[in-house]
């Protein structure tokens, strides 16, 4: 059993099932967040009741923890594997296959993750901080006013652009991630190969486009 837990097969197999996780996680942010398309003080009202909602709900709370272990489980694991890999390989061949093997993705899933994280902590100091500890102040209604932070962030071109550009990199993250996540499992077989293909592709253009899209109307509104 030990030797199991120790195993590659275990470690890539929880790296996919944390990834899998994070994946479902990020549908439901989206979801959340396709309230600052609405326009107005009912954009604002909504938004901002969404928000204490999130941030009060028992459910909504603990999901929140096991979210944020998630995310360290799935950078620490993965992180490990780019190093063992690397170890267990330490000298490079002379001569290199370039894409006829492997995707630019694949070949640089470490850096897609550290910037993601990057990002990751960026974007909780900007928004999750302010709405838990932050002096903001208060909307009409009475609720934290998230949605007016978050509206003046993305009023600044740098972070606007940074947004993107870390939206550019979850998008080359998931295009390799998901495809080899249901491959570790087990999952990626003939019958099904061409369909997880689909799931795939959608997923990784999908995801980051509509999250991308929300700065930028922000930004021109």
């Amino acid at each position: 059993m030990k030797l199991y837990f120790n195993s590659k097969i275990f470690q890539k197999a929880l790296a996919g099932l944390s990834g899998g996780f994070l994946v479902v996680f990020l549908i439901g942010h989206l979801a959340g967040n396709l309230q600052l398309f609405i326009p107005g003080e009912l954009g604002q009202k909504q938004f901002n009741a969404y928000a204490l909602f999130m941030t009060t709900n028992p459910a909504v709370i603990a999901l929140s923890y096991i979210t944020y272990t998630t995310i360290i489980l799935h950078s620490i694991v993965t992180i490990y594997l780019v190093f063992k890999s690397k170890l267990a390989r330490p000298i490079k061949y002379h001569v290199s296959s370039g894409n006829s093997n492997s995707t630019w993705a694949s070949r640089n899933m470490a850096f897609l993750g550290t910037m993601i994280l990057i990002f990751l902590v960026i974007h909780l100091r900007s928004f999750w901080y302010e709405m838990h500890f932050g002096n903001i102040g208060l909307d009409k209604w009475g609720n934290k006013d998230l949605h007016t932070v978050t509206v003046t962030a993305f009023q600044n071109v740098f972070y606007t652009a940074f947004y993107l550009l870390s939206m550019l990199m979850l998008a080359f993250h998931l295009s390799h991630g998901v495809g080899s996540a249901f491959q570790t499992l087990g999952l990626n077989t003939s019958k099904y190969k061409k369909s997880i293909t689909y799931i795939g592709k959608g997923v990784a253009i999908l995801i980051p486009l509509i999250f991308a899209s929300i700065p930028i109307t922000l930004y021109v509104r």
